[in-house]
């Protein structure tokens, strides 16, 4: 479908429109500390894709139609991935939602749009390269020695071990890791996106993770603040990391073991959750504990996760074994 096929007003040439994105930083303004950095890049990123394409058809964004934003999913669904789009979809109507407009997300309309993508795409998304273990200790052995090299294998360790989205890792302090006897160590994780309240959680780590940990803050000189740090060309110290680079940081690893281009692309800041979750399947760690690892209230990621490896133990793969076949 095309926009003409929907039945909307346009704006009158010369007519402006009121601004959707003014209303949104308003909004976040309002909000500020309430909602993650990632929250707030998302929302704005994803109002300006609906705004500029409103504005190329000469749409009002605010207040849209319900036709406007079937249409725009229309648009959107030709070249973006579902679960790309049903972002798109739920950001305006969390913008909507604040500023107190009737929300067009909410109508028949836009239902069916969904609907139609779904049917014609699939809601199915692409799994992302997972970090196993085998692939761990492939970066991990292909790494370097200089300072930044040293802090990126504490971080890749960290990230398997805690399984822990890049947000999460990129805010941990010096102070949140405490050795045990044993030599493994405890860290807490003090704010996740699904913990905003800030409850924490304590995870796990290694005592190889352990070594790398101690050995990025014995190189940089680290006593507090910030568990890891951005390091310059120079090889000075900076401040922080961003989120953004923990999937730089792991495709930069992936390439300099020589690893295919595949391998590379495929990666993203949640593939050493993806590995662990697949390692910990094909171990035969039990769900409760796995879902104690994850952070998860049921197991429907860890069966997305993990389901190439379940299929392969599935009841019926169990029954082709049995029957020697």
């Amino acid at each position: 479908m095309r926009p003409s096929d929907f039945d909307f007003d346009l704006l009158d040439e010369g007519e402006s429109a009121p601004r959707l994105d003014v209303h949104l930083s308003s909004y976040l303004h309002a909000a500020k500390g309430a909602l993650s950095p990632n929250t707030e890049r998302a929302l704005r990123a994803d109002v300006n894709i609906f705004t500029t394409w409103c504005g190329e058809h000469a749409l009002a964004a605010l207040p849209a139609r319900a036709a406007t934003v079937a249409a725009f999913i229309e648009a959107m669904s030709l070249e973006k991935a579902p679960a790309t789009v049903r972002r798109y979809v739920s950001s305006i109507a969390t913008v909507y939602t604040a500023v107190r407009e009737k929300n067009p997300v909410h109508s028949a309309d836009v239902k069916l749009a969904l609907q139609r993508m779904h049917r014609r795409k699939g809601r199915r998304q692409a799994q992302v390269r997972a970090i196993t273990w085998r692939l761990r200790n492939r970066l991990l052995e292909a790494s370097e020695n200089r300072l930044i090299d040293v802090r990126n294998r504490a971080i890749l360790a960290v990230a398997y071990d805690a399984l822990l989205r890049r947000s999460e890792l990129v805010l941990l302090q010096t102070s949140d890791v405490r050795v045990e006897a044993d030599g493994s160590a405890t860290v807490l994780v003090r704010y996740s996106k699904t913990d905003k309240d800030g409850q924490g959680a304590m995870l796990f780590l290694a005592r190889d993770s352990v070594g790398f940990v101690h050995e990025w803050l014995k190189r940089s000189g680290l006593k507090d603040g910030r568990l890891f740090r951005s390091v310059r060309k120079n090889g000075t110290v900076g401040d922080t990391v961003d989120p953004s680079q923990i999937p730089r940081i792991y495709k930069a690893i992936t390439i300099k073991a020589r690893l295919p281009a595949e391998v590379v692309n495929g990666l993203a800041g949640h593939s050493t959750r993806v590995g662990a979750v697949q390692d910990m399947i094909a171990s035969g760690v039990g769900m409760p504990a796995i879902l104690q690892a994850g952070r998860w209230k049921n197991p429907a990621m860890v069966n997305r996760y993990g389901e190439r490896i379940l299929a392969l133990r599935s009841g019926a793969a169990q029954l082709a074994e049995y029957q020697n076949r």
